[in-house]
């Protein structure tokens, strides 16, 4: 059998179920675990090195997180990205994203601003080393920092809702040829705008990089399916 996933080390504070969701999370976000295939609870439990039913409870997770899809009868299988997925999803990030960034407009400390200018920079020297997990991490951060700064505890829980089906958009679609170098420019046109205290450029700028972001998606989507 081929061995894909690396064993978990059982010395986590975490629940197992909950490390063996984040791996397989990761592996189908990475593409290890591609769209369209089937998940089989004892290849899993052996590569990963645990019981089936940690494996068991993991997938159950992420099929209500929208990662993978259970077929009745006919197996488990990770989640392909439709466009109507895609369209759903962005629709509500867009309107969250554009209230979030008026929002900090308004509230958004000295502190904060600095915060995301650093994390800015260190996206930058990210992106010079090609490194696509902690790119992506850091990317949220920046985000997460954006939305506290909006100073609305319950638009932060309702996106929240959402960071995980957005964390595989987001791997996707910042690999794709030229959008990271955009993307960080987007970035620093927003805090630029937020640190002038514009609320209407904030706002525009936000709607305009959630529209790249899935323009970027639907043509990689396109690509692939053409492959």
């Amino acid at each position: 059998m081929e061995r894909r996933l690396i064993p978990i080390r059982l010395d986590s504070y975490k629940p197992l179920r909950e490390v063996v969701a984040e791996t397989l999370r990761e592996a189908i976000v990475s593409g290890t675990l591609k769209p369209g295939e089937r998940l089989m609870e004892i290849q899993l439990a052996e590569e990963l090195g645990v019981s089936r039913t940690p494996v068991r409870e993991a997938i159950r997770k992420l099929e209500l997180e929208g990662f993978v899809v259970m077929i009745p009868r006919r197996g488990t299988y990770v989640a392909d990205l439709s466009i109507k997925d895609i369209n759903e999803v962005f629709e509500i990030r867009t309107a969250l994203d554009v209230l979030a960034a008026g929002l900090a407009v308004e509230r958004i400390t000295e502190d904060e601003l600095e915060q995301l200018e650093r994390l800015l920079v260190e996206i930058g020297e990210l992106i010079e080393g090609d490194d696509i997990d902690r790119i992506v991490e850091v990317d949220s951060q920046f985000h997460d920092v954006l939305y506290r700064a909006s100073r609305n505890e319950r638009l932060v829980g309702i996106i929240s809702n959402l960071r995980e089906q957005f964390t595989r958009f987001r791997a996707i679609s910042i690999q794709y040829p030229g959008r990271m170098k955009v993307s960080i420019e987007e970035h620093c046109h927003l805090v630029e705008a937020i640190a002038c205290r514009n609320t209407e450029l904030a706002q525009q700028i936000a709607r305009e990089h959630m529209e790249n972001s899935e323009q970027t998606l639907l043509q990689d989507l396109n690509e692939r399916r053409q492959a």
